[in-house]
C-alpha cells in the first residue's frame, strides 16, 4: 500500500497500460483527512458556528499546505514517477506532494484504521491547530457580525471612533461597536478600518463565546 500511494499516475500514462496508481488512495485519504480535522476544530471551538470553522479547516487542508506536509517528509525522493515527470522536475512538483501525502494517509487508514490515522494526523497539523489557538483567523469579521446580529432583528451595528492618539506618522484609533443602544466590544488600530475589524472580531468572540454557555439551571423554590 505504500508503494501504491508513492505511485505517480505519470506511471500508468508512459506505459500505455493499465497500472496501479494513487488517485485511489489520494480520494480516500482526502476524506479521512477531512473528518478527523473536523472533528478536531468541532470539539476544540464549540462557539463558532459551520463558517469560520470551514475558514479554519480550509487554512490546514489545501493543496499548498499538503505540499508542505509532503515534502517535510520527503515523499518527492521516493514517488515513483515516469521519465518525463522525472526530468520535468515532478517529484517536488507541489501537486504530486499533496497528492501523495492524501494517499499516505489513505494507505495508513486501510491498514491500521481510523484511530490510527487520525493520531498520525493530528501530529502532522499540531502545529496548524496550534496557531488556531484563539480563534479562527476570519477574513470579515465585521459582515461576519452583521450577519450575526442580522439574523436577530434587522438593526446593523455602527462603529464611532471612541479615540486617535499618537503623531500624525503613527496614529493609533481605537473603535467602539455598538448594537441595539449597547456597546458590544472595542478594538484599536493603526487604521480607522483596522480598528473596526478588531472590534468586530473582540464581539464575535464574545457573542459565540455567551451562546456557547450553558442556560443557567433554575433554583428549587422553597414551599
Amino acid at each position: 500500500m505504500l508503494r501504491l500511494a508513492l505511485t505517480h499516475p505519470s506511471i500508468a500514462h508512459e506505459q500505455g497500460t493499465p497500472v496501479e496508481h494513487n488517485q485511489r488512495l489520494e480520494f480516500l485519504g482526502d476524506a479521512v483527512l477531512q473528518l478527523a480535522l473536523t472533528r478536531e476544530l468541532y470539539e476544540k471551538f464549540p462557539a463558532f458556528d459551520e463558517g469560520p470553522l470551514t475558514k479554519a479547516r480550509a487554512k490546514l487542508v489545501n493543496r499548498r499546505a499538503l505540499a508542505v506536509h509532503g515534502r517535510a517528509l520527503g515523499l518527492g525522493a521516493h514517488l515513483i514517477v515516469s521519465r518525463g515527470e522525472e526530468l520535468n522536475g515532478g517529484r517536488e512538483r507541489p501537486s504530486a506532494l499533496a497528492d501523495a501525502y492524501e494517499a499516505l494517509v489513505g494507505a495508513i487508514f486501510l491498514d491500521g484504521g481510523f484511530a490510527v490515522a487520525r493520531d498520525f494526523i493530528l501530529r502532522e497539523f499540531e502545529a496548524g491547530m496550534g496557531q488556531l489557538n484563539v480563534i479562527p483567523i476570519l477574513e470579515n469579521p465585521k459582515g461576519e457580525l452583521q450577519e450575526l446580529l442580522q439574523a436577530r432583528s434587522s438593526e446593523a451595528p455602527r462603529y464611532h471612533v471612541a479615540s486617535a492618539t499618537g503623531p500624525d506618522h503613527d496614529r493609533v484609533f481605537e473603535c467602539t461597536v455598538h448594537h441595539a443602544g449597547a456597546e458590544l466590544a472595542r478594538g484599536s488600530g493603526k487604521s480607522k478600518k483596522a480598528a473596526e475589524s478588531e472590534a468586530a472580531l473582540a464581539a464575535l468572540l464574545k457573542l459565540r463565546a455567551q451562546a456557547a454557555e450553558p442556560a443557567p439551571e433554575s433554583q428549587p423554590t422553597n414551599e
